[in-house]
């Protein structure tokens, strides 16, 4: 009797051996066809968009941090945040990882092409209709395949992201610097995997700053693809806001290293829209500093927007904002704008160093600032603003957009259908003032509506710096206006605090 019990629970647990044998084997088998089914996919993604991707976006998390916590850069801060804090190696090592697992991304290229793309392309259809432009695109076919290419861009709304993703997706995979705002769930998960690393900013530690430097000289070092918001932040007046240098001072120190053999290329990108999704909300920001939402209030409102503009869509009565425009300007090269200086900048100290950084900066957002499209929007609310009325004689209007557009063409400037009749442009301009009750227009005559000339003025200033100065006072419009000193306005920002 004893030895049938102990053979039947022999049986009973070779039995369970052999099923968890089997389960492991299959879970192990699904596992490997799962992920050949997803390297498959990736490969073939990459085929249809014809994309270059760097190899370095692909290495695993691990390997970047074990490299850049054995960085002689990073070791020496770390040496230097230890003795002058008086804290102990393993508290200055568990800073540095957290630092090192905020800034890394997790690239992967199937959430990168299936699923942002294509959801960058259905929001951009529904809400935008996209123009892209290039002031010399042979100039940015020239560029040699194995140079690495900078986007420089101004940022007007958080879907620049989107759009510039979206307009460079058949070609190569962009990384972008993301500020401190997208840390939170889900968007920190999202933005890691299209591959976009995090920057603090404002933040002046030294050892972060160590941290950051040596990753972003790393991705450049190995050929990745990275956007970069010159002004780094949204501009909240719709100014084009002053250069930032930090960035651009940490690519350039890549070409210190003697086995980096590349040279850099950056590429002017600027963008416009006809309505920007938080125009609103960075003017009450800009008009009263206290108002400015915090996180869990933003993505509230995110997600209240979503809610209504889709349930406008499945009732049918969803419109699109009109003009979301891109131009891509001439490529500037970092070695021979190096080449051009008088001195071995990059042998300079940092303080001596940033002043020339800084010219560069001011050069490329100059770049920037001179090729920003020209949307109906925008040229419209510049000619109505230029009367300081509040209500216009829409032929006055007319012939106001038509000297200024006039101007804009002698400059080369990119106007969004040039070709178009002046009519048709303020036509169009119109469905959006309507739709956002600034303007109306009864019998011949624009009226601006009460407390919505800020939001004109937001409009008009993206394109201000194009138009020529005392263009108002021209023989060819209306000789007499009446400026009316009572008139809403914007304010104008607080200044910027320097850079560390």
């Amino acid at each position: 009797m004893r030895t049938s019990i102990l053979l039947v629970l022999g049986l009973v647990v070779l039995a369970a051996f052999v099923a968890a044998s089997l389960v492991l084997w299959f879970t192990r088998a699904a596992t490997a066809a799962f992920r050949a089914r997803l390297r498959r996919s990736a490969r073939r993604a990459l085929r249809d968009f014809q994309a270059r991707t760097a190899r370095y976006k692909l290495v695993s998390r691990r390997a970047v941090h074990d490299e850049l916590v054995l960085d002689p850069v990073v070791t020496a801060a770390m040496r230097d945040h230890l003795h002058q804090h008086k804290l102990s190696e393993l508290e200055v090592r568990v800073r540095v990882e957290k630092y090192i697992d905020e800034i890394l991304p997790f690239f992967n290229v199937l959430s990168y092409y299936r699923i942002g793309y294509n959801f960058a392309r259905l929001t951009l259809k529904l809400l935008y209709k996209v123009t892209v432009e290039y002031q010399d695109e042979p100039a940015l076919g020239r560029i040699p395949k194995r140079d690495v290419v900078v986007y420089l861009m101004n940022h007007r709304s958080n879907a620049d992201y989107i759009v510039v993703a979206y307009v460079l997706a058949q070609g190569v995979a962009v990384s972008y610097a993301v500020g401190e705002w997208a840390r939170i769930w889900p968007l920190e998960a999202i933005f890691k995997s299209f591959g976009s690393y995090f920057v603090r900013r404002r933040y002046r530690e030294p050892l972060y700053h160590a941290v950051l430097e040596r990753y972003i000289q790393l991705i450049t070092h190995h050929g990745v693809t990275q956007g970069i918001f010159l002004e780094g932040g949204l501009s909240r007046d719709g100014r084009i806001q002053p250069a930032k240098t930090g960035l651009l001072d940490y690519i350039a120190g890549t070409l210190r290293d003697p086995a980096f053999d590349r040279d850099v290329w950056f590429v002017p990108v600027a963008i416009n829209y006809d309505r920007v999704l938080e125009d609103r909300t960075l003017i009450r920001e800009l008009l009263d500093p206290e108002l400015r939402l915090g996180r869990s209030r933003q993505l509230v409102n995110v997600a209240q927007y979503l809610v209504f503009n889709t349930l406008r869509f499945l009732g049918g009565r969803i419109r699109r904002y009109g003009r979301a425009a891109v131009n891509f300007g001439t490529p500037v090269s970092l070695r021979a704008w190096l080449a051009a200086e008088q001195t071995d900048i990059l042998a300079l100290p940092r303080a001596e160093r940033l002043p020339h950084v800084q010219r560069l900066a001011d050069d490329l957002q100059a770049r920037i600032g001179a090729i920003v499209p020209v949307t109906p929007v925008c040229l419209a609310a510049a000619a109505l603003l230029s009367f300081e009325r509040d209500a216009v004689r829409v032929g006055d209007v007319l012939a106001r957009m038509t000297d200024y557009r006039d101007h804009l063409v002698e400059l080369n400037a990119k106007v969004v259908r040039a070709d178009r009749r002046i009519e048709d442009t303020w036509a169009r301009a119109m469905l959006m003032f309507r739709m956002r009750r600034t303007v109306v227009e009864t019998d011949g005559t624009a009226v601006v509506m009460p407390k919505q000339r800020p939001l004109l003025e937001y409009y008009a200033n993206a394109i201000r710096h194009l138009l020529p100065v005392g263009a108002a006072m021209a023989p060819s419009m209306t000789p007499a206006l009446d400026r009316d000193a009572s008139l809403h306005r914007l304010r104008e920002p607080p200044p910027r605090r320097p850079e560390r």
